[in-house]
């Protein structure tokens, strides 16, 4: 059984699939305590795979399928996803067609059948290998590359939730990226234009 928050069906605000339709699966629980953080996970229902599969289905039933090309892409989330996805959830997600990204800290292996990992490290992270890096930038001090080897790096100015200070953060975020160019800007597309 796993501890799930939410599933829902929205776009991907963050990231190098910024925009893609995606159903997300976020599970409940984490091993950290970011002061920044702005998801609720403590709440959950207990679900099997095949009612996760079940609940996966009917958020995209009145919805176009994919072309046979894109496999629909299913975003497991959290609180932290490794405390509870296994390779064998993975390989159940596989065999209906979905394809499997996960948003992770970093702070445990996740399973080695995963088709897209990003990781997000908020503390010493013990992956040193993901599809892409995503660093919450809050000051030009807060950037490291955790000497994590990615396919892409991405700074992510921090929603402070003060509007000026947002705008401060997101400005010397501009200024690092184009000193650093191995970085690339990540925005958080899903508030900017208030999607779930």
């Amino acid at each position: 059984m796993y501890r799930v928050n939410d599933i829902f069906y929205s776009l991907q605000g963050e990231g190098r699939n910024t925009g893609r339709a995606a159903l997300f699966v976020r599970f409940a629980g984490c091993n950290l305590r970011c002061p920044f953080c702005d998801t609720e996970f403590e709440s959950f229902r207990e679900m099997s795979g095949e009612e996760i599969l079940r609940e996966l289905a009917l958020q995209t039933s009145s919805f176009t399928p994919c072309p046979p090309a894109l496999n629909p892409l299913v975003v497991l989330t959290g609180g932290e996803p490794t405390l509870q996805v296994d390779e064998a959830f993975v390989d159940l997600l596989h065999a209906h067609g979905y394809e499997v990204a996960m948003e992770s800290n970093g702070t445990r292996h996740a399973p080695r059948n995963i088709d897209w990992l990003t990781v997000s490290p908020k503390e010493r992270p013990v992956v040193t290998v993901c599809s892409e890096l995503k660093v919450v930038f809050r000051d030009a001090g807060s950037v490291s590359d955790y000497d994590i080897r990615a396919d892409y790096y991405y700074l992510q100015p921090c929603d402070t939730g003060d509007e000026v200070l947002n705008r401060a953060v997101t400005a010397a975020c501009v200024d690092y990226i184009k000193r650093h160019p191995k970085w690339r800007l990540s925005l958080q597309t899903h508030k900017l234009v208030d999607i779930p």
